[in-house]
């Protein structure tokens, strides 16, 4: 059997994943981090993206959209905490592609800068949404 680690995938509403992990690849600040057992402790934020987790006896990795927040690396534990996250499954390419537009559209109109900074955000979560709807899509599924 393969060496494996904990992983706990939280969002604000609910625990999206808690389970064992061979590996997992999270979108950190400055790139993405893949995390396998043994890995030294580490404390990250992490940017809008996708999580991926390798399950143990499963061929495909589980894919799951972070909105941002802190990846925490402990011996044989990883956490990720987050204000959204969704399961790979669950997202909604047509809800993306409207906060996209409707972001764009808002930095359009550049009435203040902590509005852009705002539509900034949201475009960066809309755009990694639909990069994680992508992923999806060349796996096949």
């Amino acid at each position: 059997m393969a060496m494996t680690l904990h992983v706990d995938i939280v969002s604000a509403e609910a625990e999206i994943y808690s389970g064992l992990a061979e590996f997992v690849v999270v979108p950190a600040e400055m790139g993405e981090v893949g995390i396998y057992p043994r890995h030294a402790p580490l404390i990250s934020r992490i940017k809008p993206g996708s999580v991926r987790v390798k399950v143990p006896d499963q061929a495909e990795e589980n894919l799951i959209y972070v909105s941002g927040g802190i990846l925490e690396v402990q011996p044989g534990v990883v956490t990720i905490l987050s204000d959204t996250a969704i399961r790979g499954a669950d997202l909604d390419e047509e809800r993306a592609l409207e906060a996209k537009r409707q972001a764009e559209e808002l930095m359009k109109d550049r009435s203040s800068a902590m509005d852009y900074a705002k539509a900034q955000a949201e475009l960066a979560e809309a755009i990694a949404q639909l990069a994680a709807i992508q992923k999806l899509r060349k796996k096949g599924r």
